[in-house]
């Protein structure tokens, strides 16, 4: 349920604090009007929004508070430097910059733009997302940005016009949840498996309508990047938000990547970071620990990230779930999927290999990915494809030599955009086919009508390329 309101005096959470902050004034007792400090937007979720706003006369007060990204329908095929090629794509992309230009938007990263990418990764790249900010996007995933200390969350159309009209957004508040991870993570598994075992333990419907805090020693172990992983996949739990409170790595994140960011804009960050973080006595609605010690490289079955085993397992038995809608969702996940209850997953042969998202397409991860690809190929009958996250990391790859590996191992190199993530342009995946993937979701008809996903990390994917099946990447380096 949602909380009630908290005076100055109470303790109070992360996102307490960050809702209080921002609040321009109170509508009722569960709704507040939000100020935000940025909004990014894709070619695909806003032109509606830019429409309504131009149809009420109305102008983009804050213009240098929104940032627009040509990312979901845009081709990522590397031998063609116009990148898109088709009509209505094209139409796409210019309707957005059109709406930029109309309204002094002048962060527009189009298909042309060195600067372009998944607009996750790019926001983060910029150093445009600071701890204590409210950021809001289009798009479900936005919820990555609390990896850094701000409340970030997806929208939709109508809320995307209001807020290029007023800069605030008329928010209903969340309820709240702690999850605390202990232990220590084992070697050779990731932030994609540890988020991947956490959805496995609370359900797709575990954190439903909440804003999740992560906090514990593993979390405060990870680097940045993989806080972002963890974060992203959130919302496949039903959250509203996930936070993490900022500490020096956060700070250290914005003061590299934000090259404009003054001695005293980064002093000023730091100090107002002190703030951000749970009180001691805070309360939460619901609350989880996780101990990730015996953690192994997770892989999903079915046809929601929550529906996933260790590598070592087997597809589990409808009937071993208590819940009758997860009984009910299991049985039709394995009839798509076409794995019977009792299939290991370990040997299970794929065709296709796909790395890349707003999830798992980051410097570091293509790095994970190429450590086991180095002097290795893709097995014959698959097909595999890296999409760099940006057109920043993949000249950053390009630099250090990765993508010769990719292509040496017979990777297909491409150029960034969401690709085969949701299929929306001609990245799509044919009925039947089974992909081992980085992506962050695995819905029925995802890559392609009739097709299958897996969910695994950079590591798991590349090695799936490599053996042709799902296989612990582990025992492939070791030989076994």
């Amino acid at each position: 349920m949602t909380q009630p309101p908290l005076s100055a005096a109470q303790p109070k959470t992360l996102y307490a604090k960050l809702v209080d902050s921002h609040t321009v004034s109170r509508i009722d007792d569960s709704t507040v009007l939000l100020y935000c400090d940025i909004h990014f937007a894709n070619e695909y979720t806003s032109p509606q929004a830019f429409s309504g706003v131009r149809e009420r006369g109305l102008s983009v007060p804050v213009p240098d508070a929104h940032l627009c990204v040509v990312d979901h329908i845009i081709p990522t095929h590397d031998e063609n430097p116009r990148r898109i090629y088709d009509a209505d794509s094209l139409r796409q992309a210019l309707n957005l910059k059109k709406n930029c230009e109309d309204f002094g938007i002048e962060a527009f990263y189009g298909p042309e733009s060195p600067y372009q990418g998944v607009e996750h990764v790019v926001m983060e790249e910029q150093g445009l997302v600071r701890p204590g900010m409210v950021v809001i996007c289009g798009d479900s995933h936005t919820t990555t940005h609390g990896a850094l200390g701000a409340l970030a969350f997806g929208i939709g159309t109508s809320e995307i016009e209001h807020i290029l009209a007023t800069q605030t957004l008329v928010y209903r508040l969340a309820s709240t949840m702690r999850i605390r991870i202990t232990g220590v993570m084992p070697g050779g598994v990731s932030a994609k498996d540890l988020v991947l075992e956490i959805l496995r333990r609370i359900s797709a419907r575990g954190a439903l309508g909440a804003v999740v805090e992560y906090c514990g020693p593993v979390v405060d172990a990870l680097s940045v990047e993989e806080r972002m992983v963890l974060c992203n996949l959130t919302v496949e739990a039903g959250a509203r938000g996930a936070l993490i409170a900022p500490d020096e790595k956060s700070y250290k994140w914005v003061e590299d990547h934000a090259l404009t960011l003054s001695d005293d804009e980064a002093r000023a960050m730091r100090e107002y970071g002190r703030g951000l973080f749970s009180d001691p006595d805070a309360v939460f609605d619901r609350e989880f620990e996780i101990d990730a010690g015996g953690l192994e490289p997770m892989v999903t079955w079915g046809t929601s990230p929550d529906q996933c085993v260790p590598v070592s397992a087997v597809v589990p038995d409808p009937d071993s779930f208590a819940d009758p809608i997860a009984r009910q969702a299991a049985a039709r996940a394995q009839k798509y999927q076409d794995l019977p209850a009792g299939t290991p997953m370990q040997g299970l042969a794929i065709q296709h290999v796909f790395i890349g998202s707003c999830t798992n397409a980051r410097l570091c991860d293509l790095q994970q990915a190429a450590e086991v690809l180095r002097g290795r190929r893709v097995a014959p009958g698959v097909r595999a494809q890296v999409m760099p996250g940006s057109m920043t990391v993949r000249r950053h790859a390009e630099a250090m030599g990765l993508d010769k590996i990719f292509k040496e191992a017979g990777f297909e190199w491409r150029m960034s955009g969401c690709s085969l993530c949701l299929a929306m342009n001609d990245d799509i995946l044919e009925p039947g086919v089974r992909c081992a993937s980085t992506t962050n979701r695995n819905f029925e008809g995802r890559q392609g009508r009739g097709s299958h996903t897996h969910l695994v990390s950079p590591r798991m994917a590349a090695a799936a390329a490599v053996a042709g099946c799902i296989t612990d990447w582990r025992k492939l380096v070791k030989g076994e």
